[in-house]
């Protein structure tokens, strides 16, 4: 008899009802063409000069487009104008399914198998990219039915509440919510648009095959006791003696719930009998899954650590692993970041920030190590960090966002930007001139000033506002992993050799033109145009003078903005989707991520236009 509760379908699978799964296809599939267009792997062709259809807004040149499928059978109609960036904004309601003459609902299943030659998905992963697709669904289907909170209800929300309502995963990948191994009770108890709260499994692992890293300011025993409770610490402590084990031989460390009883308990079967990993129980505190899906804030004490932990699921190009030995490092790559920009009067005085990864454990397992030379999941099922909580960071008056809702629509599709530019009381210009002064120049003046480049995308971004939805500074998370300084020359100290990355000299600057320019102000722009609150030319312009005048404050720096142009006729077009659509166990090679990308054709770049421009002439475009 089976031990999950019944009847399933009544209140676990309520959300997938006709109507609701009609209208995330439709979403799924204009975004299927848009994001798949952009990338130039389909060609939508040009059916008419103009569509004046009185439905649509006007002042944008619509058109009606075509695609064919492959088998020739099915035909997708649809209306669209198309923006800079090699951007599609299409109009989800117009589009149009003909199957053999038979008009049927967009169907994002079909839309992948009808286009799989071109996506070119090699055959034996094309079942795990339609098992992401379908995954993507259900999560989108379970947020249109349960998320309650409209976007000018998250004007006033808290931290947790906004970084939960958050619907579309990331803005450019397809297939972006895969959770592939969670069932259907895991979803809604541990993925982040639930904002269901957890326990954390504790584990004592041996000395002998685990290590633990910290700031130089930590100790093991006094950091563990300010995450555990000294009561709890001296409890796990009594409780490895009556099994007579030393403590001392132990550190204690947390896991995800799913990823011990799922992963660990059966695949470390080995160590657990042989006493390297011992079973403490369940933690005190309680967590909510962020964005990111396996770090986790903790509401028990919002001043303590998030926590990150080894996730082995798969989920949009990768099984959700920590590497014991990136581990190793991880805290003092922190500390020699963190003290780089502390030093670094202009990032002073944007007070950008980053969120320290402050200590972390990696355990190996001996077996799998042995066997495996190469990089492997298998190799990255036990580790976790502690993170700084950005809670104590904020002072009175301001508020946390994630920079995800600064690209957010609700289930109404009213986007939350304009109205955050509306309640903060400024014009839509100065309220984005906040915006880049606290977002865009920090982070350029990092890639200028030390070759220092982050994974600067919405989700990596915590955005401080002010009581107005102002922004006022950002503080970037994700340091260890997804950071790296280009430099060559750069003197770096040994044991954190692995943060200086080689990449072709005309790669460097791609950091800020696809991760900032393709990967959040080409879906910005388009939220802000569609909205009638800035064209896009004005939103490029906004963007050039924020930098132009950063360049023109910065002289020292001349010959870097000349050897990276920011103001370059194009630049390479590296792909996400193609990434994925190639290999979606492991996207990217962490050790080689250069070697990783994938081109289409280069993209026209939106702000070379205003290369000659002056900072006064530029004023005077904009007003």
């Amino acid at each position: 008899m089976s031990h999950y509760p019944v009847p399933v379908a009544q209140k676990h699978l309520r959300h997938l009802e006709p109507g609701t799964w009609q209208h995330v296809n439709r979403h799924l599939v204009a975004k299927a063409i848009v994001e798949f267009s952009h990338e130039q792997i389909l060609q939508p062709l040009l059916c008419d000069e103009s569509d004046e259809n009185s439905q649509f807004p006007h002042g944008q040149d619509w058109h009606s487009y075509l695609l064919i499928s492959e088998d020739r059978r099915t035909r997708y109609h649809f209306l669209a104008y198309p923006m800079k960036l090699r951007h599609w904004h299409i109009s989800e309601s117009s589009i149009i399914r003909d199957c053999d003459g038979q008009l049927l609902d967009p169907d994002a299943l079909s839309f992948i198998i009808d286009f799989k030659d071109a996506l070119g998905i090699p055959e034996e992963k094309l079942p795990i990219y339609l098992d992401e697709i379908s995954s993507t669904l259900y999560g989108a289907a379970y947020k249109r039915c349960h998320q309650s909170l409209s976007s000018r209800d998250l004007l006033k929300a808290d931290y947790q509440q906004i970084e939960a309502a958050m619907t579309e995963g990331h803005p450019g990948f397809v297939a972006n919510n895969g959770r592939i191994g969670f069932n259907v009770f895991d979803y809604e108890s541990y993925t982040p648009e639930t904002g269901s709260r957890f326990t954390l499994v504790w584990l004592a692992v041996h000395r002998e095959h685990a290590h633990f890293a910290s700031l130089s300011t930590l100790k093991y025993d006094s950091f563990i006791e300010r995450e555990l409770g000294a009561q709890r610490v001296a409890a796990y402590r009594e409780q490895l003696q009556q099994q007579g084990l030393d403590p001392a031989d132990y550190l204690f460390m947390p896991t995800h719930p799913w990823q011990w009883f799922n992963r660990l308990s059966i695949a470390f079967a080995a160590d657990i009998a042989q006493r390297n990993i011992v079973y403490l129980g369940i933690g005190e505190d309680t967590y909510q899954a962020q964005q990111s899906i396996r770090t986790y804030f903790n509401h028990s004490d919002h001043d303590k650590c998030y926590v990150k932990t080894s996730l082995s699921i798969l989920n949009m190009g990768f099984m959700r692993g920590l590497s014991p030995y990136y581990m190793a490092g991880t805290p003092a790559i922190n500390e020699f970041l963190k003290a780089l920009i502390m030093k670094d009067s202009l990032l002073g005085e944007k007070r950008f920030d980053i969120l320290q990864e402050v200590a972390s454990i990696g355990f190996t397992n001996s077996y799998y190590d042995a066997a495996l030379k190469k990089d492997s999941p298998y190799k990255k099922m036990l580790s976790v960090l502690w993170r700084e909580s950005p809670a104590k960071r904020i002072q009175q008056g301001e508020r946390l966002m994630t920079m995800a809702s600064f690209l957010h629509k609700d289930r109404d599709g009213v986007a939350m930007l304009p109205l955050m530019i509306k309640q903060s009381g400024l014009t839509t210009v100065e309220w984005l001139s906040c915006y880049f002064d606290a977002f865009l120049v920090p982070v350029v003046h990092c890639f200028y000033a030390y070759e220092l480049v982050f994974m600067p995308h919405c989700e990596n971004l915590i955005m401080v506002m002010d009581e107005s939805n102002v922004p006022q500074r950002c503080i970037m998370k994700d340091i260890a992993e997804e950071s790296a300084i280009l430099d060559e020359d750069a003197e770096i100290p040994e044991h954190i050799a692995r943060l200086k990355v080689q990449v072709p000299e005309d790669y460097k600057i791609l950091g800020i033109f696809i991760d900032i320019f393709d990967g959040v102000f080409r879906h910005m722009s388009d939220i802000l145009q569609s909205n009638d609150c800035c064209n896009e030319d004005i939103f490029w312009a906004l963007v050039a003078l924020s930098v132009k005048r950063y360049q023109h404050e910065n002289q020292a720096l001349k010959e870097k903005f000349h050897r990276y142009d920011f103001f370059t006729d194009s630049f390479k077009h590296s792909c996400l989707n193609r990434l994925q659509l190639k290999n979606n166990l492991q996207m990217v090679n962490l050790a080689d991520p250069a070697g990783s990308i994938t081109i289409a054709d280069d993209l026209p770049n939106p702000v070379a236009r205003y290369r000659t421009m002056s900072v006064a002439e530029l004023q005077s475009f904009i007003q």
